[in-house]
C-alpha cells in the first residue's frame, strides 16, 4: 500500500511537499480525452492487489489498538486510497503523449457499503491482502468492488463510487467504458447494474426526504404512546420506559483541526481520513452505549457532499438512532465549521451497525426530527438483516447443490 500512494503521485505528476497554493495543472486540460477516443476496458484490466504487511512489527503499530485489534478506521482509509488506484489502472488514454501526467482527478462520492465478515477474527499480526477492480462504469463515474482477505479468508467487501474530473477539478471528465470479457465478468457486471439502478432511487426513498408512510406514522404514534407515562393529559411530561434510553442522550461529539498531513493529492482533506475519524467516533459511541466493546458489522451509504479544506475545523457527531437486541445502528454526521463565522456545512454522513456482546437498551426518539432518524435507521438495519438472510440462504442452497453433485 505504501507503493500505491507513490504510483498515484507519479501518474498525475504531483511534486512532493505541501504548498499553500498547489501547482497549476491547467496545462493538462488540453489532454482531456473525448469519450469516443477511449477504448473499452475489462474488469481484468483494472484488477490489482496490494498488501498491508501487519506481520511486520514496525508497520503494525499504525493499525492496531490497545487490545491488539485492527483499527477499522485505518482500513477505511486504505480502502479509499486503493479505490483511487484501481481507477488509475482502469483509465487508458491512447492519445496522451508519453511523459505527460494523467489529466484526471478521481473523487470518491459514495461508499455504498462495507460489509465485515467475522470482524472479531481479524488478526492484527498477519498480513492483509486487498484486491479489487472496476465493476461498473457510467459516462464519468465508476463503481469499484474491493475485497480484503487474510489467510485466504474474505474479511471485508466494499463498494465505492468514484467520479472522474478533469485536471483542475472544474468539470467532469469521460472515462473508459467497461466491457465484460467473459461469463464471470458478465455475471459480476449484471449485479453492478442492479446496484447502479438502486442507487438512483435510494436517496429519494430516505425517510429524511419524503413524507412518512402510514406505517411510519403508526410507528411514530406507538412510540409516543409508550413515552406518555401515567399522565396522558400532559404531552410534555414524557416518561422513559424501562430498559430504554433517549436518543437525545445517546450521542457523542468531537472537534478536530485538519492539518496538511491529512490532505489528499489535490490539497483537500483526504476522504479516507474523514471516514477513519468518523468510524472512530462511532466506535466510541457504540462502546459507551453498550458498556463494552461492540464489533463493527457494516458501514453503508457514506455520502460525500462537499470537499473539506485543509484549514477547516471538523465536527463529528455520532447518534444512536436504532437498536435491536445486540445491534446498534448509528448515524454519524461530519460538519465543517468556518473560523470567522458560526456557519456549519455538512460534508459527510455515514450509517454504521455494531454488534454488542449482549442485548442493549432500546433507544427512543422524542422530537419529530429524531423520529425521522429512528425510522430511517430502522429501515437501514432491516435492509442489512435482509441482505444477511439472503446470502445465508444462497450459501445453504449452494452447499446443498454441491453435496448432491
Amino acid at each position: 500500500m505504501s507503493d500505491v500512494s507513490k504510483n498515484i503521485r507519479k501518474q498525475i505528476g504531483l511534486e512532493p511537499g505541501y504548498y499553500t497554493i498547489p501547482k497549476c495543472r491547467a496545462n493538462l486540460l488540453k489532454y482531456t480525452p473525448k469519450r469516443e477516443d477511449l477504448p473499452s476496458r475489462s474488469m481484468a484490466d483494472s484488477f490489482t492487489t496490494a498488501i498491508l504487511p501487519l506481520s511486520s512489527s514496525s508497520y503494525r503499530e499504525r493499525y492496531v489498538n490497545h487490545l491488539r485489534r485492527v483499527r477499522m478506521g485505518r482500513l477505511m482509509e486504505e480502502l479509499d486510497l486503493f479505490a483511487v488506484w484501481i481507477c488509475h489502472r482502469h483509465t487508458s488514454v491512447p492519445t496522451l503523449p508519453k511523459g505527460i501526467p494523467l489529466p484526471y482527478i478521481f473523487v470518491t462520492v459514495l461508499v455504498e457499503s462495507v460489509e465485515f465478515s467475522n470482524s472479531n477474527k481479524i488478526s492484527a499480526s498477519e498480513d492483509i491482502s486487498l484486491c479489487g477492480h472496476v465493476s461498473w462504469t457510467g459516462m464519468t463515474s465508476m463503481e469499484i468492488t474491493i475485497y480484503l482477505q487474510q489467510n485466504f479468508r474474505t474479511i471485508l467487501k466494499a463498494i465505492f463510487v468514484v467520479v472522474a474530473r478533469n485536471a483542475t477539478n472544474t468539470a467532469a471528465a469521460p472515462i473508459n467504458p467497461l466491457a465484460p470479457a467473459n461469463e464471470k465478468e458478465k455475471a459480476c457486471y449484471k449485479e453492478s447494474v442492479k446496484r447502479s439502478e438502486a442507487r438512483q432511487h435510494k436517496h429519494s426513498k430516505s425517510a429524511l426526504y419524503i413524507r412518512p408512510t402510514k406505517e411510519d406514522e403508526k410507528l411514530m404514534f406507538e412510540i409516543f404512546k409508550r413515552t406518555q407515562g401515567t399522565n396522558a393529559n400532559d404531552m410534555y411530561n414524557l416518561e422513559l420506559p424501562a430498559n430504554c434510553r433517549w436518543m437525545s442522550e445517546s450521542n457523542q461529539t468531537t472537534l478536530l483541526r485538519a492539518f496538511p498531513d491529512n490532505r489528499n493529492l489535490h490539497n483537500h482533506i483526504f476522504g479516507g481520513f474523514v471516514m477513519r475519524t468518523a468510524v472512530e467516533i462511532s466506535s466510541i459511541t457504540a462502546c459507551l452505549y453498550a458498556g463494552g466493546r461492540p464489533l463493527i458489522e457494516c458501514i453503508s451509504d457514506v455520502a460525500f457532499y462537499s470537499p473539506v479544506k485543509v484549514n477547516s475545523f471538523i465536527k463529528l457527531t455520532a447518534y444512536v438512532v436504532y437498536t435491536y437486541k445486540k445491534y446498534i445502528q448509528l448515524l454519524t454526521i461530519v460538519e465543517v465549521l468556518q473560523e470567522n463565522s458560526s456557519s456549519h456545512l455538512t460534508t459527510n454522513a455515514l450509517f454504521l451497525i455494531y454488534k454488542a456482546e449482549r442485548n442493549v437498551q432500546e433507544v427512543l426518539p422524542i422530537t419529530y426530527e429524531e423520529s425521522l432518524c429512528y425510522i430511517n435507521g430502522r429501515k437501514k438495519f432491516r435492509a442489512f438483516q435482509k441482505l444477511r438472510q439472503d446470502r445465508l440462504r444462497n450459501l445453504k442452497q449452494f452447499q446443498k447443490t454441491e453435496k448432491s453433485a
